[in-house]
């Protein structure tokens, strides 16, 4: 076919283009509108986060992003270790004044047996005012512009930021009162409703009298929502614009630690009233949806199925960075910026990755600051010394890669639900069908394979560096262990073989029924990669003989089948909300079950021994009575089983060389604003590691050269022979 002169021009203009392309930067930017020097940082998420209403929210997907949002009023100092609490909005750590059961006040040194309440009363900075939304804009006459809306109002509108207006105004007292009582509205389904209940003063009366109002504005048609404010909660307290006052029963030392949690962040009533009309919730746009805080950061994009966007609040109080932290910080370059005013980075951008491949390819391209290191990416990123410690490989090294090492105080194990008719209960039979699962599942198996060794196999629900874990011989679960050549080894399978057939099912079949046992395990898993950990689990279910149907659900799914109590064997995880054995062990405490209660306890788990001793531990200052009662709670935890208590992980984080200030603070959940970047840098190294490879192209050009050239000749040469007989 001839070559005609106007298809061969666009050839060759085609062909410059496409080679000339590389010059204004890398080809393979998944950002290729935003700045290169743009001060956004980049990170990812897996799941789509179910609750950001701090009242609900209790995930670690869910506090990335209300965790720079809002503000309770202490958080942890960032650099010191072990955790400190500090002020964030209140003007200092609050200290209990103890009252006797008449109301009145005792010494600063009473009698415990005598202390019948705790008084915290938490003073507020002024001046602290909450991002721009549209809950606090008004309108001519100064009364609210979007509180009565209509659906032909909100027509076209998908987001909070469609609202042309906002307004803003001073975080106040009652904000925080407020948002207390919310957690006490059954309406709400706080998961700390079952906690708080037994804690603070007027806290079940409250629950009950909300019910009744809003019963009655039902009956009357008056919509559902109840403005909290105007009932009063004994226990919650405004005394003043700037001042209010929690009352609890006895001694409970552990509300410190609540109080730098979103839980106990404002909530302004306005808010809860501008997000009550229900033209706003079939339009999802909820308090569960679009959080409202006075923190560094607000929530401008939910876009759960592809990205979701962190900006700086323009009305954030003065906070500076540190200038102080632990001995090393200085040296590591943590405190370069001490005293400066925080935030640093302008914007993040959370893109949705539910593959850990493509994410860490990406990472290494520099498109992300921050990554994790799973399983398939370990041996490229690491070196394991010979004395066991953890360098960057030299390929990292060249990156300028910076490697973060920290012990989370964080449990992953299986759990069995104790309501299920077959792996619950509390017969011997049960137990003993618990002991030889327990046995069966390796977990040093699991770290080896999946961590690439970094954890440690759990014996029992507290981990290493909170008060009451116990190590060595006397922490060691007997049921599932046994002491050999000075340490705990696993039991061999012929125990859990034993403890099987004496359960009922010698082999994995039942003597009644000669049925095979097949039991179910309810899991999450997103991405191909979790196929291996899903064979794992079947895998160690079969060493006993037992069938093992695993039931993939999407994360909402999973989470709404275990509030439900419908799962028969589960894998969970807890991260410590803070530094106390009374936050793991009250996930085996029986009142917070979570299918009968809505509490965290999602094994609903129910020993009257345990939850006694519970009680008493609980308000108990650390020490060896604390102590003794902590060992017995444990052990029967270890004789009922309900759970394979799995491992404690050691978190590893990669850093890229223009990310600063970067430190793991394993309980602090709003460490963003103390990040800086540099993106200059980053620009630079992002166009260096991602430079397109032409010389491909130049030899396919070559290769076209030598079979068009000689097309072109004749072309021409025929060109010219009718032009002359012309």
């Amino acid at each position: 076919m001839r070559v005609g002169g106007k298809a061969l021009r666009t050839a060759v203009v085609a062909l410059v283009l496409l080679l000339g392309g590389g010059c204004g930067g890398p080809w393979n930017d998944p950002y290729p509108y935003a700045r290169p020097d743009a001060n956004t940082l980049y990170a990812s998420f897996q799941e789509q986060p179910r609750h950001l209403d701090p009242a609900r929210a209790y995930s670690s997907d869910e506090y990335t992003f209300i965790g720079p949002v809002y503000e309770p009023p202490l958080q942890y100092a960032y650099l010191e270790r072990p955790y400190q609490l500090v002020p964030l909005t209140a003007t200092r750590v609050p200290k209990p004044h103890y009252l006797d059961a008449q109301g009145d006040p005792l010494g600063p040194h009473p009698d415990p047996d005598r202390i019948a309440y705790s008084v915290y009363t938490i003073h507020l900075r002024h001046g602290i005012r909450y991002q721009p939304h549209p809950a606090f804009a008004k309108g001519p006459r100064g009364k609210p512009r979007y509180l009565h809306l209509t659906a032909s109002e909100l027509s076209g509108y998908s987001s909070i930021t469609d609202f042309p207006h906002t307004g803003t105004r001073e975080l106040v007292a009652s904000d925080y009162v407020y948002e207390i009582k919310r957690l006490a509205d059954p309406h709400v389904h706080s998961p700390i409703f079952s906690l708080m209940q037994d804690h603070i003063v007027g806290f079940k009366a409250f629950a009950k009298r909300v019910t009744q109002v809003r019963a009655r504005r039902e009956e009357a048609g008056k919509g559902a929502f109840v403005d909290l404010s105007r009932i009063p909660m004994k226990g919650a307290q405004a005394t003043g614009r700037y001042t209010f006052r929690i009352e609890v029963k006895g001694r409970y030392p552990q509300l410190r630690y609540w109080l730098a949690m979103p839980f106990f962040a404002p909530v302004p009533p306005e808010v809860a009233r501008f997000y009550s009309q229900k033209v706003l919730r079939d339009r999802n746009l909820t308090l569960d949806q679009y959080p409202v805080g006075t923190g560094a950061y607000m929530l401008s994009e939910n876009n759960p199925n592809r990205r979701m966007v962190l900006v700086q609040n323009p009305n954030f109080h003065h906070e500076s960075y540190p200038d102080s932290g632990m001995p090393g910080d200085r040296k590591a370059g943590l405190l370069k910026d001490a005293g400066k005013p925080l935030p640093f980075i302008h914007r993040v951008v959370f893109s949705l990755e539910k593959e850990n491949i493509p994410y860490w390819n990406k990472f290494l391209q520099g498109y992300y600051d921050m990554s994790g290191i799973s399983s398939d990416s370990f041996d490229q990123a690491i070196n394991i010394g010979s004395q066991g410690g953890a360098h960057l490989t030299r390929s990292m090294k060249a990156k300028g890669m910076q490697l973060k090492a920290a012990a989370a105080p964080t449990i992953f194990y299986m759990g069995f639900n104790m309501l299920d008719p077959l792996v619950g209960g509390y017969s011997e039979r049960a137990r003993k069908l618990r002991q030889a699962i327990s046995i069966a599942v390796n977990y040093e198996s699991f770290i080896a394979i999946f961590l690439n060794g970094r954890g440690i196999a759990a014996q029992g629900p507290i981990p290493p560096g909170i008060f009451g874990h116990q190590g060595g011989r006397a922490g060691m679960d007997p049921y599932v262990y046994q002491w050999k050549s000075g340490h705990a080894v696993r039991k061999p399978m012929q125990a859990a073989r034993q403890l099987l057939a004496r359960a009922g099912y010698p082999g994995g079949v039942s003597a009644k029924t000669g049925q095979p046992l097949l039991l179910h395990l309810d899991i999450s898993a997103s991405g191909p990669e979790d196929k291996a950990r899903l064979d794992w689990y079947r895998k160690q279910f079969d060493r006993l003989g037992v069938q093992l149907v695993i039931r993939n659900t999407s994360y909402n799914r999973f989470q709404q089948k275990m509030a439900d109590g419908n799962a028969q064997i589960f894998v969970w995880g807890w991260n410590a909300d803070y530094p106390d054995p009374q936050n793991f062990l009250s996930l085996l405490y029986g009142p917070n079950g979570k299918a009968k209660y809505h509490g965290e306890n999602v094994a609903n788990y129910h020993d009257p021994e345990f939850d006694r001793l519970y009680q008493k531990m609980r308000a108990m200052p650390d020490g060896p009575k604390r102590l003794a009662i902590i060992r017995r709670m444990v052990h029967i935890a270890q004789r009922d089983a309900p759970w394979i208590w799995g491992f404690y992980p050691e978190n590893y984080t990669l850093y890229q060389s223009w990310l600063h200030n970067a430190k793991p603070n394993m309980m602090a959940n709003n460490t963003l604003k103390y990040l800086r970047l540099d993106p200059r840098e980053r620009a630079r190294d992002r166009d260096r590691w991602n430079h397109p490879v032409l010389w491909p192209l130049w030899a396919v050009a070559g290769v076209l050269a030598l079979l068009v050239v000689p097309g072109v000749v004749t072309f021409l040469r025929r060109e010219r022979r009718g032009a002359r007989r012309k």
